[in-house]
């Protein structure tokens, strides 16, 4: 691929930048977590509006064909930190903990004169702060949606300041955030900031501002909350994430989240009460009893998009009253899709689409003709590479992903991949895990999808032009043999080139992984099919 190539061992050893801190982009990565792009009105969402996400779309590039190689929360996280798949890194399941020592952007663009910092999320293991940055604020854990307590690190010293806030947790990282921007950082560096949210995570708590946003509103169900898995296999049988079985009362907001202090809690309480008692006198039952789950969930899930979306909308507009617009790298994305009734289902994990897309849009002024779209197929795994070539730096051979700055130009390498790998891993036998989906691997094309669940041998492809809402798996299908045997060639050739380990023999243990650290001498081929 045509990557802008720099010296990179001048910077790794300290030497002054090559290039001057004006002529190189700051970077704003702003991540939420369990956001589905068709919850986003830039996607052409039926459900909700989010204006000033769609502004940054507007104003840039959105990709409508991104795609996580592991759709769960820690392990995204790792791949974007290393550009490299979970089995590269060894984060493959959320319970792991991530190697901080290993090779990081972060670290890369510290060492090339960036300022960096990460606020909010991190959910990568409280074993040792946020290695690579400057700053780090981070939640503990999942962290709650309402009076979060917090991990700071002010120099990078690895040692961790303990803070606990009151308030709503979205708008506290924003705050944070902003503050950072203002006052902490060194204003005569570039900066890379990754201002990450809880929001829109289960158990979608709303903030005081939207309590009761959409309670005069019914929103549409999608047209599969009712599937009942004909052609699919044990996996979609068998997985535990229903709205009709899963949802708990806590879910359901039919008792208050723990977490409120009395005041919060009278606030709570003043909005959903009303509405709880409405439901226990109706007596719902069966389909009907389903209906009122999926309307509970969506709207609370909605109404957490919203305060991330006027929190957005406020980084936003600091950036363009400062002036910092015009030489930031703007970018959002989320960990993973989400299931928004789709299938009956919420959660993730799936290589179906809906948990499988991840929201990307990317506003670089004059350099990314406003309005763009791109189809290409790519993938959380990029990003860290897209970061690095954004500073100038070049790309270590050892990441497995590519830089999407020919995409954000308006050029589609020739050789840009064709097919994306996914390899999904949190499942131990039959013991109770989250979701209780099954390990599975697959390969996607612009058209075709072919998944193969591994350790019960059962395998579903789908037409994604026939069929965009994979309600029907054609594996047994004889037309398709051609197809199959091409796609399995795929999936062959990509779990050789990434190096993907035999993971069918056992479901008991932590799937084996292959040494994360570099491989000197090694150069990967820019650009190759992937």
């Amino acid at each position: 691929m045509h990557r802008l190539f720099f010296v990179l061992t001048s910077l790794v050893l300290g030497a002054s930048p090559l290039l001057a801190a004006e002529s190189r982009p700051n970077i704003l990565f702003i991540f939420t977590d369990d956001h589905a792009t068709h919850s986003i009105s830039a996607y052409g969402s039926k459900i909700n509006q989010t204006p000033n996400l769609d502004r940054i779309a507007n104003e840039g590039m959105l990709f409508r064909n991104c795609f996580c190689t592991n759709s769960i929360c820690g392990p995204s996280r790792a791949v974007i930190q290393t550009g490299k798949y979970s089995h590269k890194n060894g984060f493959l399941m959320n319970g792991n903990k991530f190697d901080g020592t290993q090779q990081t952007f972060p670290k890369l663009l510290q060492a090339a004169g960036y300022e960096t910092a990460v606020i909010g999320k991190w959910h990568l293991g409280e074993h040792m702060a946020p290695q690579g940055y400057n700053y780090s604020e981070v939640l503990v854990g999942q962290g709650p949606y309402y009076n979060p307590l917090m991990l700071r690190d002010v120099h990078g010293s690895g040692n961790q300041e303990r803070t606990k806030y009151t308030g709503y947790t979205t708008d506290i990282i924003t705050d944070l955030a902003l503050e950072w921007l203002k006052n902490s950082r060194d204003d005569s560096k570039p900066f890379m900031l990754m201002y990450q949210h809880k929001a829109p995570h289960r158990e979608w708590c709303p903030g005081p501002k939207h309590l009761t946003m959409y309670d005069d509103v019914e929103i549409p169900e999608p047209d599969n909350l009712f599937d009942n898995y004909d052609t699919r296999g044990r996996a979609a049988h068998e997985q535990d994430m229903t709205i009709a079985k899963t949802m708990t009362p806590r879910d359901l907001k039919l008792t208050p989240p723990p977490f409120l202090n009395d005041e919060q809690r009278a606030v709570w309480n003043a909005a959903y009460e009303p509405k709880n008692e409405v439901f226990r006198n109706a007596n719902l039952e069966g389909d009907d009893l389903i209906r009122w789950k999926y309307q509970r969930y969506i709207k609370d899930y909605l109404r957490c998009i919203a305060s991330v979306d006027d929190n957005v909308g406020r980084v936003l507009d600091y950036l363009e009253e400062t002036g910092l617009a015009k030489n930031t790298v703007v970018m959002y994305s989320s960990d993973q899709g989400f299931y928004l009734g789709d299938h009956g289902w919420f959660d993730k994990r799936f290589m179906y689409e809906e948990s499988y897309r991840q929201p990307l849009m990317v506003r670089w002024p004059e350099q990314i003709k406003p309005g763009s779209v791109s189809d290409a197929l790519v993938s959380n795994v990029d990003f860290a590479e897209t970061f690095l070539d954004l500073a100038g730096l070049d790309i270590p051979a050892d990441m497995q992903g590519y830089s999407l700055v020919p995409l954000l130009k308006g050029e589609t390498p020739a050789d840009w991949r064709k097919a994306h790998y996914y390899q999904y891993y949190e499942f131990l036998n039959d013991r109770k895990t989250p979701h209780m989906v099954r390990r599975h691997y697959g390969v996607r094309t612009d058209r075709y999808k072919l998944i193969h669940y591994y350790n019960v041998d059962e395998w579903e492809l789908y037409d994604l032009e026939a069929d965009p809402r994979e309600m029907r798996n054609i594996y047994a299908e004889p037309q398709y043999a051609d197809i199959i045997k091409q796609l399995k060639q795929q999936i062959t050739d990509l779990q050789g080139e990434l190096e993907v380990p035999d993971d069918r023999g056992s479901v008991e243990a932590d799937p084996p992984c292959l040494n994360p650290q570099p491989k000197p001498g090694r150069r990967q081929k820019q650009g190759a099919e992937k």
